[in-house]
């Protein structure tokens, strides 16, 4: 978003004395900050002259803490105070991406409980909000596409069934990259154990994924704490973990998740250190609030400059081929496709072989 720059429409100006049009370009100017923060928020991008952050604040019992001013907010990039042009609070759109893991070692309880949960975070959303649902097994499923349709989304979460193995990070990667599609906030809230299987993507490259975009990530870890990826990938992009053992903890955490998602602040500021845009760098953002006793959780920074697409962006998941139902422990293969037998033992214990991982693009139903 560039702030300080309009296009007035010749058709309104068609006609008009210079006067006018000098008037009229110059209340669209003035009044661009003001209609930046009103309207739709843009993406969150590098390489634009305006930062946007979303920020949560809660209070000691997790709560979030509303009513915040602009003046109460601090921003840091790289250490350097910033000016914050622009502010928003309240209601304001979202594009909300639901994963759950349906993985074999989720069967029974794990995925009654995760399925509970994210029930409850679909009848918790408001009117307006996007939603997409996501199935992650041996291959990452989108049930269904960023829509309003919470009936469909509903039946689309109470029809999973235990399949496949587990590729967290992979998951991680697709998710993020269709929501980041949607407009206003963007956010992806995931029902897992946390146990992974068959990832192609490292971690770091995981990491780097949710550096490049502005998905806030919702980990909700079903039987134990949260794992230190999930931990992370939260932590990273700004949003908050959870942990359950039973379907009322799950109804409990996604009521707290979406409260969080609607009571958050909008902060925009253009750095005032240039942009280099031959060169890619990142820079870190620190927010704090003048109030005692609350907890801010924003993003951590963003990367300046250029940007290079590499592996963590493809929308290619690490999967085992098609028909193959068994988690087993078998080291990977440079060959796609291919499918082995752990020695001594089938996988899973379901007599199925263990699959070597490939790359399987997203299955879109």
């Amino acid at each position: 978003m560039l702030l300080g720059s309009v296009i007035v429409a010749p058709q309104l100006c068609r006609g008009r004395r210079p006067a006018f049009q000098l008037a009229l370009a110059g209340a669209l100017v003035a009044a661009a900050p003001l209609l930046a923060a009103l309207a739709s928020p843009a993406q969150f991008s590098a390489g634009t002259e305006l930062v946007e952050v979303y920020v949560s604040v809660s209070d000691a019992a997790g709560r979030p803490v509303t009513g915040l001013t602009r003046e109460l907010f601090t921003v840091l990039e790289d250490g350097v105070a910033q000016e914050v042009a622009t502010f928003a609070a309240g209601t304001m759109p979202l594009a909300l991406g639901v994963a759950v893991d349906r993985s074999f070692s989720m069967a029974g309880r794990p995925l009654s409980t995760a399925k509970a949960g994210a029930a409850r975070l679909l009848e918790s959303l408001q009117p307006g909000d996007r939603t997409m649902v996501v199935a992650v097994g041996s291959r990452v499923e989108t049930l269904m596409p960023l829509s309003d349709d919470r009936q469909r989304a509903r039946e689309a979460v109470a029809s999973l069934t235990p399949w496949g193995t587990s590729p967290l990070g992979d998951a991680t990667i697709a998710v993020i990259a269709s929501v980041a599609e949607g407009s206003g906030r963007r956010a992806l809230a995931f029902f897992t154990d946390g146990r992974e299987r068959y990832n192609q993507a490292e971690r770091t490259a995981v990491l780097d994924r949710v550096r490049r975009g502005s998905v806030l990530v919702y980990p909700v870890a079903v039987g134990g704490t949260p794992t230190p990826l999930l931990v992370e990938l939260a932590a990273t992009s700004g949003g908050r973990s959870f942990s359950v053992r039973d379907a009322r903890d799950a109804a409990r955490a996604a009521e707290a998740l979406a409260d969080d998602l609607r009571h958050q602040y909008l902060l925009g500021y253009a750095p005032r250190r240039p942009l280099d845009q031959d060169a890619e760098a990142w820079r870190s953002i620190r927010v704090s609030v003048s109030r005692s006793g609350v907890t801010v959780r924003a993003r951590e920074g963003y990367f300046a400059g250029r940007r290079q697409l590499g592996a963590a962006s493809r929308q290619l998941v690490a999967s085992k081929p098609p028909g193959c139902l068994g988690e087993g422990t078998a080291s990977r293969s440079g060959v796609r496709g291919d499918s082995r037998r752990v020695a001594g033992r089938s996988a899973a214990g379901r007599g199925q072989p263990s699959c070597v991982a490939g790359m399987w693009p997203v299955v879109a139903q």
